[in-house]
């Protein structure tokens, strides 16, 4: 059943020869100064274009960064490396572009206003709080990433892999989030790279190691050896325990922010005219924006109603916006 899968998915017909591959992505083999060259030119520009468009919020322009995508070579003869049992200088090379990758974001930081608020741009806080789909998604787009490698006839789709897999913006956002001493804004961008990089790690290994790319390593059927296994191990613990975590609290505030919804738009029912317009936690506490056009009802009210409804102990602030309506008249009249 699994070669008649892996006939399905991988036809003999448009396998790539394991010289090939290699060539591509062993940056330690071939011509090693043209590659590394190369290599380091693009993830330096990669990182310039990441920094602007996450400073400036711009999504084409971190777009542009994640096609050219220079980081998932290195990352990907990692898993290449480990089917073959040998050792290529990618794990290094990875490391040291992270450095680099991280360094340009936290100097490009400083430009930055002192009022700047980092979670107002929609760049920095979509990557600051990574949950598990975000691992469902990327393990799926690491499995798209090796095939397209694998075949020749699939090499196409390595763009849209390299936009789904995003590696240098969560690395600059890092950067940035260092640069003005937010720790678990930078934490929590680190931790989707993080889970990024298992993804390619673990979608090349299984691919490979199916292809059989590690016989000529004398290792049988291409499988990595227990220390490639046991890295793996270590390094999905390391993503899934703060990604399920992150996920749970998510959770737990849309549920508490729902029935906090629900229970001022009961305290604020006999009020005509008086809205619930938003409901969010923010640092631990329970702001409820209300639009009204007069005075509101006691708020000991709505701290009876919320009882059992959300933690003991949560700080609530409500935040009024008046409903008055003012017609102002013609302009130019």
């Amino acid at each position: 059943m699994f070669s008649g899968l892996r006939a399905l998915v991988l036809p003999v017909s448009q396998r790539r020869a394991l010289e090939e591959l290699a060539e591509d992505l062993d940056l330690s083999s071939g011509d090693t100064l043209s590659k590394r060259s190369a290599f380091w030119t693009m993830l330096v520009l990669s990182s310039v274009i990441a920094a602007a468009g996450v400073l400036t919020d711009s999504t084409a322009t971190v777009i542009g960064a994640m096609i050219i995508a220079p980081l998932s070579t290195p990352i990907m003869a990692i898993a290449l490396g480990s089917v073959q049992r040998r050792r290529t200088g990618s794990v290094l090379i990875v490391l040291a572009a992270i450095l680099v990758v991280v360094a340009l974001g936290a100097l490009f930081s400083v430009v930055l206003p002192a009022d700047y608020d980092l979670l107002s741009n929609s760049q920095i806080s979509s990557r600051t709080s990574p949950r598990l789909m975000d691992l469902v998604a990327a393990l799926a787009t690491g499995l798209a990433g090796a095939v397209a490698l694998a075949r020749r006839d699939v090499a196409a789709v390595l763009p849209g892999v390299a936009i789904a897999i995003s590696l240098v913006p969560p690395l600059v956002v890092t950067g940035v989030c260092l640069g003005r001493v937010s720790g678990w804004l930078a934490l929590g961008a680190l931790v989707l790279f993080v889970s990024n990089l298992f993804a390619l790690v673990f979608g090349g290994m299984v691919v490979f190691a199916a292809l059989g790319y590690g016989e000529r390593a004398g290792t049988g059927p291409g499988r990595p050896a227990r220390s490639a296994y046991v890295a793996m191990a270590l390094l999905f613990v390391v993503v899934f325990v703060p990604l399920a975590a992150n996920t749970t609290v998510t959770y737990l505030l849309n549920v508490w922010t729902d029935r906090a919804r629900a229970r001022a738009t009961q305290w604020l029912a006999g009020l005509p005219g008086a809205t619930v317009t938003k409901v969010d936690a923010v640092s631990r506490t329970l702001h409820i924006h209300v639009q009204a056009p007069g005075k509101l009802p006691p708020v000991g009210d709505l701290l009876d109603r919320l009882e059992g409804q959300v933690p003991d102990g949560v700080p609530v602030v409500v935040n009024t916006m008046s409903g008055q309506r003012i017609e102002a008249g013609r302009v130019g009249d």
